[in-house]
């Protein structure tokens, strides 16, 4: 089986390279994988550029694309919205169009930011979209794109939130760089959802093959949290795994405290019962996914440690 991945060089990218399976329902797997610059394997792809997408696809015509790449930087697409769209929403609709042609399939990853975060319960797949801003309009628009140019049985779309792991841009290693830079941070305390580790993503996306899962889902680990909450974790957490030697002071704060260009969802928990059935996995608290993110974080901290000891000696 042909497995083509964009975005290869970010958070979830290099978590599915990391755990790609030998097989996928019972074939071989080989891997394609592309990323803005390229390097290390994979081809450079600019998502921006929707004829380079289509001649990708029409090129390695691949029997899965999991379109893990996307314009992330929700201030910065208030600012550039022609970007945001082009990659959010110019992208997915070539992939679409060319696997049509080639007879693909296509896994979407999309956000929780479709939803206005307004209803104050668990968002369900099948609800009408209500995006926020520019950077969840042109998720939704990449949605609706994808969805008009394939057959419902061979489109995917999983949505997740808070996405973090051990490598990338994200609100862990943001906050890790923070505590040791500062003794006291107030984080906002009124927007609630769930932290979603790369490790356990990447396993879903990989289900989505194995199972045949088509229609769009939800994917996020278990339980609920604020940033505040996942911040007093991530302190906690750090300071035990020898990460951290005096964790920072962690005070709540209001999003009017911290307005930034873009609004934030204020609830943006998923309900994703329907996924876990579908692909077969159980749901693992946040909680939980964080302390194994923080173990893989030391141990790598700890290997770097003795590769400079060992070039000192």
């Amino acid at each position: 089986m042909k497995v083509l991945i964009t975005g290869a060089a970010g958070q979830l990218g290099q978590a599915l390279r990391r755990s790609v399976p030998a097989q996928i329902a019972g074939s071989p797997v080989q891997l394609i994988t592309t990323s803005r610059r390229g390097g290390e394997g994979a081809i450079a792809l600019d998502l921006a550029d929707a004829a380079a997408c289509r001649a990708l696809v029409e090129h390695h015509r691949p029997d899965w694309l999991i379109n893990a790449a996307a314009y992330t930087a929700v201030d910065q697409a208030e600012r550039e919205p022609e970007l945001a769209q082009a990659v959010n929403a110019g992208a997915p609709a070539a992939f679409a169009e060319a696997l049509y042609t080639t007879g693909g399939q296509l896994l979407q990853l999309s956000t929780d930011f479709v939803f206005s975060g307004a209803q104050g319960s668990p968002y369900r797949p099948e609800q009408p979209l209500d995006p926020l801003g520019v950077y969840g309009a042109s998720k939704a628009a990449g949605e609706a794109a994808a969805a008009a140019a394939l057959p419902a049985e061979r489109l995917c779309i999983l949505r997740t939130s808070w996405v973090y792991g051990p490598a990338g841009h994200n609100f862990l290693l943001t906050m890790l760089r923070l505590m040791r830079e500062r003794p006291r941070l107030g984080v906002v305390a009124d927007q609630v959802g769930c932290p979603t580790a790369t490790a356990g993503l990447a396993q879903a996306c990989w289900a989505v093959l194995e199972h045949r899962v088509s229609g769009v889902h939800h994917w996020s680990d278990a339980g609920v949290a604020s940033w505040y909450d996942f911040a007093v974790a991530i302190a906690e957490l750090a300071e035990a795994a020898g990460l951290l030697n005096t964790p920072a002071q962690i005070d709540p704060i209001t999003t009017a405290d911290y307005p930034t260009p873009a609004r934030r969802p204020s609830y943006s928990l998923l309900d994703c019962s329907g996924t876990r059935a579908a692909l077969q996995l159980p749901g693992v608290y946040w909680r939980s996914a964080l302390r194994l993110v923080m173990e893989t974080l030391a141990s790598e901290q700890g290997s770097a440690h003795t590769v400079r000891k060992r070039e000192v000696d």
